[in-house]
C-alpha cells in the first residue's frame, strides 16, 4: 500500500515519506504541527486513499487508555442481578469493546486515529505501549486474549500540549506537519476554491501571511481559518482591491473574526492602526 495524497487533500513529499514509511515499518505516525494543519484529516484522506474503513478515537482529559481496550460495566450486572435477569450469566453481555478491539477484529485492515493523544494525562501513551507494540491484550473479567487479526495503520496525532514518553516515541515513526509555504497553501486553495479568481486569492494570501507573522499574535490563523475567510470573501463578493489597498490606519482585515479568534490579538490590530493614524498625522 502506498499514499500518494488525494484530490481533495495536497500531501508534501515529505509527509507522504513519512505516511509510507509507517506502513512499511508497522508502527504507528504520530503527527505533531499546529492546530488546524490538517493532522486528524489525514487520517480520512489516507483512509480513503488506501481503501481502508477508519475507526476514530477522539481523545479527551477524561480519557483512560483502558477504554480504547474495553469496559466492564460493573453496576449494570449488580442491577440485573437484583432485578433477576438471565443477562447476567454471561458476563460478556456487559463489556463493551473500546476503539482498538474494534480495529483489531476488523476483517479489513483498518486505519486507526488516535486524535489528540497529549490531551489525556501523562500515563495515557505508556499504558498503550504494550497494545500498541505486541497488537493484542487480555480481557480479564471473560478470559479472553483479543490479537489483531492484521496490524492496523495507526495515525497519532498531538497539538504539543505535553510531552510524550520516550518509550512512546521509539515505538512510532514521528512527523512534523510544517505550516504550508505560499506555495503549498495556493494549492490547497484551489482544491477547495477551483473557481477562486487569481487577483482575489493572491491578495487574500499577502493579508493572510502578514496577518500571521505580526510580532506579538497570541494565535496564528491556520489553514482552516484561511479557508473560512476565503469563503466568507466570496460570500460578501469582497473587491480584491480593498485588501490590496488597504488603510495602514485600518489594520483589521475584512470579516477578521474569521481570522483572529481571541480578543488579545484583535486589541493588537486596534493598537497596531492607532500607532498609524497617530503616525501619519505626525
Amino acid at each position: 500500500m502506498q499514499f500518494e495524497g488525494t484530490k481533495s487533500y495536497i500531501a508534501t513529499e515529505d509527509l507522504r515519506v513519512a505516511v509510507n514509511a509507517s506502513i512499511a515499518l508497522e508502527r504507528p505516525l504520530l503527527v505533531k504541527g499546529e492546530p488546524g494543519t490538517g493532522k486528524t484529516v489525514l487520517a480520512h484522506e489516507v483512509a480513503e486513499a488506501l481503501g481502508a474503513p477508519l475507526i476514530q478515537w477522539h481523545i479527551k482529559s477524561t480519557t483512560k487508555a483502558q477504554q480504547g481496550l474495553y469496559e466492564y460495566d460493573a453496576i449494570s450486572r449488580l442491577r440485573d442481578g437484583q432485578l433477576g435477569d438471565e443477562r447476567v450469566k454471561d458476563i460478556g453481555n456487559y463489556i463493551k469493546q473500546g476503539k482498538m478491539w474494534e480495529a483489531f477484529v476488523m476483517g479489513d485492515r483498518p486505519v486507526l486515529l488516535i486524535d489528540e493523544i497529549d490531551k489525556a494525562d501523562i500515563e495515557f501513551p505508556n499504558d498503550l505501549l504494550l497494545e500498541l507494540d505486541r497488537m493484542e491484550f487480555f480481557v480479564y473479567e471473560t478470559g479472553e486474549r483479543i490479537v489483531a487479526k492484521q496490524r492496523p495503520m495507526v495515525i497519532i496525532t498531538s497539538n504539543n500540549e505535553k510531552e510524550l514518553p520516550d518509550a512512546f516515541l521509539r515505538r512510532c515513526f514521528f512527523h512534523y506537519i510544517k505550516f504550508p509555504d505560499r506555495d503549498t497553501m495556493t494549492e490547497i486553495v484551489e482544491v477547495h476554491f477551483p473557481d477562486l479568481k487569481g487577483q482575489l486569492l493572491t491578495e487574500a494570501l499577502n493579508v493572510f501571511y502578514e496577518v500571521r507573522d505580526t510580532p506579538g499574535l497570541k494565535k496564528k490563523p491556520s489553514t482552516s481559518e484561511l479557508l473560512d475567510w476565503l469563503k466568507l470573501l466570496l460570500v460578501e463578493d469582497v473587491d480584491p482591491q480593498i485588501l490590496k489597498e488597504r488603510d495602514p490606519t485600518k489594520l483589521i482585515p475584512p470579516l477578521h473574526g474569521a481570522l483572529l479568534k481571541n480578543e488579545q490579538d484583535v486589541t493588537l490590530f486596534e493598537r497596531l492602526a492607532f500607532l498609524a493614524r497617530r503616525e501619519s498625522r505626525g
